[in-house]
Parts: structure tokens; sequence; C-alpha cells
């Protein structure tokens, strides 16, 4: 591995410039699994308040929610009352959790995840560099939980207010 990687202030800084994109499987399931970490606790919640808070389709909301239930993130819960709800406390569910289980691996290229992919592999001088962007990627991700997410998101929803 690359140690003391100092291009355009370090690795951290450099991810910004990588071709690499997170679809709106990854990108929105975890915005739900943030709305639902928000109301943990509340019971259910109905599928058309995360929709409306999210501005996501209810559709694409089962979709995504479907998954996360197999996994055993989310809990669903049928009738009047009925949505959607963590199947664990928002402390105990982290990014990772949710993004892997909706993108698969967080690898920007093939190789790392799978050496033997790559009749190069052994001896690529750029392996290293894709090595450790998938260690600070997945680094970063395992420690972020929801719940950490909810408190960032409530602070910035608190502005002053200045009306008398």
């Amino acid at each position: 591995m690359l140690k003391n990687w100092d291009i355009l202030g370090g690795i951290n800084t450099w991810l910004w410039v990588l071709p690499m994109k997170m679809s709106t499987k990854g990108r929105y399931g975890l915005r739900l699994m943030v709305s639902l970490a928000s109301h943990y606790g509340e019971g259910p919640v109905p599928v058309d308040t995360v929709a409306q808070e999210q501005g996501v389709s209810a559709n694409y909301i089962h979709v995504l929610m479907g998954t996360m239930k197999v996994a055993g993130l989310i809990r669903s819960v049928r009738g009047p009352n009925g949505g959607y709800e963590l199947a664990r406390k928002p402390t105990e569910i982290t990014t990772f959790d949710v993004v892997s289980v909706l993108e698969g691996d967080t690898v920007p290229v093939e190789c790392v995840a799978e050496p033997g992919t790559c009749p190069r592999a052994a001896s690529c001088p750029t392996r290293d560099v894709w090595c450790q962007v998938a260690s600070s990627v997945d680094s970063v991700l395992k420690s972020m939980t929801l719940q950490n997410l909810v408190e960032h998101q409530r602070g910035q929803d608190s502005t002053p207010n200045y009306s008398i």
C-alpha cells in the first residue's frame, strides 16, 4: 500500500476528482434510511411521509425498502398504520451497511475486490492507489451511523429565528 499519499492535499481531496459515482439507489436509499432514523421510536413511518420528506416516489421507495428489508435493515408493517421502520437502532446501522446493500462493493475498480480479474494485478503500479481509495471510502462509510446523519441534519435545520 502507498503511504503518505499527498496529491492535491491527500487521498481525501483526491477522491473528489475521481470519476466514480454512486447510483440513485445508494444516494436515495441512504436518504430514506436517515428519514426512518429521524422517526426512530415513533413506530412505522408511512411511505407517503417518507416520499414527501425526501422527494422520492412511493414506487421507488418500495423497491429500495424491499432490498433493505431482505438485508435485515428495516421492517415493514402492513395496514392503515403501516409503513417502514428501522430493524435496529440508528446508532447500530452504519452508512456502509446501507450503501453496501444497495450498491454492492464500494471499490473503484474490479481488481481491488477480485485480483484474479486482471492478469496485471500482482505487478500493477496503480492497483495500490485503488486499494487505498477503496479502503478510505469504506473507512468513512463505516465511521458514520444513521444517528450521526440525523444529528447533522438537525443541526443544519436549526437556523436561528430573529423575528420579533
